[in-house]
């Protein structure tokens, strides 16, 4: 069946897809009609051949509606698809690869999975791994390599060194090492193809390092300006008055029982850049404290003592005399601290945006009287286990327009009474009230009036019933809720 064109060349028919039957144009340029092949109608009736449109002439003949070509109508014969002018003759198809290869596609699907998901995605196949070995999607990420997983045993039962090229190519900044010893820290220099330039920050974990083997990796990593040691007791202070170098601009020291005031002093003296001290030392007192000289003070910004028992007011007097720029103090575990040492750090620590005080259990609402008049920048305040803590100070900070975090985890004093100051904050975007015993489902329900906050921690709290958490879910939908 063919119907003639323009010209006089037989058209060929329109053929079935997806069950219809496409018969020819009408006259009227309304384009033709579809009959389902189901239908008795379809089955009876054969397509007859229609005769020829009347065609306008070519400068009167109008472009077929877009909503009908899209429907699947097909175009009376004679009429051009793009109106009076023909559409130029399409090219040869472009050809694509496979979507599960497109690179252009992969980029843009890859950022949607966690870095285990991607560990596993690379080994799909070379240009999945090609794609995910990109530095970008790992940015900001440390891998963490036990001693034990740094070697390969051979069959003759020797060990060889593992190939590290799959983190160059990724081109991590930083590296955890764990239970390593002076020998390992030199193989992994020795076989780490960034490891003299490119790695920018190193962490030690529970490790047999000594004086020795920290000299060596801070003198052969010179890229390294962020240092973490942590449990690692074969290092003295000698080690550190020997190793450590100006470009360090981050340290911390923790659970490393040869650490007390004479490391203070080194790190003073050594570190003119130090932007960042966290320090874990049981044995450093209020002396180490006044090694701080004007050139820390300048550059220090985060200052963290964290369970430095021996830490008492003095201490904190040459803290904020010494490092006056800080934005951030941690004193948690200082158990030695009282309020007049709040008191100070109020006075004297204008710019501080976080301030941790848990576990101090000589604080009392006193303290948080200072905090509320004079840091009027705070935007996080950590009071853990602070346990003198009572409604009375809540009431104080409920004033501080700023604050965004507020942690009152295992505060026993707190009640119901204490939160009603906390629904004038609007601010808080934070709010932790874990272990808190007197909290009731009642006084806690009161929190929707919160409808900024963003994160409630109730975790072992004894108000926070099933029935809470189902009516936070309906009134407060933006807040995650941590049961």
């Amino acid at each position: 069946m063919s119907s003639p064109g323009v010209d006089g060349d037989p058209k060929p028919p329109c053929l079935p897809r997806n069950g219809l039957v496409k018969l020819p144009g009408q006259p009227n340029g309304l384009g033709a009609a579809s009959i389902t092949k189901g239908t008795p109608a379809a089955r009876n009736r054969p397509c007859q051949p229609l005769p020829p449109p009347t065609l306008p002439p070519p400068s009167l003949a109008a472009p077929l509606p877009r909503a009908a070509l899209a429907g699947g109508l097909c175009p009376p014969a004679g009429i051009p698809l793009g109106g009076p002018a023909s559409a130029p003759a399409p090219g040869p198809p472009v050809e694509r690869p496979p979507l599960a290869t497109d690179e252009k596609i992969l980029n843009g699907l890859f950022w949607y999975f966690s870095a285990c998901e991607k560990c596993v995605l690379a080994q799909v196949c070379k240009a999945w791994r090609r794609v995910l070995y990109q530095p970008k999607f790992w940015a900001g990420l440390t891998p963490v390599l036990h001693a034990k997983e740094l070697y390969n045993v051979l069959p003759g039962g020797e060990k060889e060194f593992v190939n590290l090229q799959g983190f160059a190519a990724r081109g991590f900044e930083g590296f955890c090492l764990v239970g390593v010893s002076d020998l390992d820290i030199c193989e992994f220099i020795d076989n780490y193809a960034l490891s003299k330039k490119g790695v920018k920050a190193m962490s030690l974990k529970r490790s047999t390092i000594t004086d020795a083997g920290l000299e060596v990796m801070l003198e052969q990593m010179q890229g390294v300006v962020r240092l973490e040691l942590s449990g690692c007791n074969d290092f003295t202070e000698a080690g550190l008055w020997s190793s450590l170098s100006a470009r360090i601009t981050s340290l911390s020291v923790s659970d490393c029982i040869n650490v007390a005031d004479d490391a203070i002093a080194a790190i003073s003296q050594l570190l003119p850049n130090l932007a960042e001290l966290s320090l874990q030392a049981y044995h450093v007192t209020d002396t180490a404290l006044a090694y701080f000289t004007a050139r820390q003070g300048h550059s220090t910004h985060t200052l963290r003592l964290l369970s430095c028992w021996e830490i008492t007011n003095h201490g904190v007097v040459n803290v904020v005399h010494s490092l006056p720029n800080l934005t951030a103090l941690s004193l948690s575990g200082c158990s030695k601290v009282t309020d007049d040492g709040v008191e100070l750090v109020a006075e004297n620590l204008r710019k501080l945006r976080s301030l941790d005080l848990s576990w101090c259990p000589r604080i009392t609402d006193m303290a948080l009287e200072y905090v509320a008049c004079d840091l009027h920048r705070l935007e996080e305040l950590v009071l853990d286990r602070c346990v003198r803590i009572t409604d009375t100070g809540l009431s104080y900070l409920s004033t501080m327009s700023s604050l965004r975090s507020l942690y009152l985890r295992w505060c026993c004093q707190v009640q119901d009474f204490g939160l009603k100051h906390l629904l004038a904050m609007r601010s808080l975007r934070l709010l932790s009230l874990a272990g808190c015993p007197l909290l009731t489902t009642t006084g806690l329900s009161g929190l929707v009036q919160l409808q900024e906050l963003e994160e409630l921690e109730l975790t072992n709290c004894p108000g926070a019933t099933p029935e809470l958490f189902k009516y936070f879910s309906q009134h407060l939908p933006r807040c995650l809720v941590i049961e």
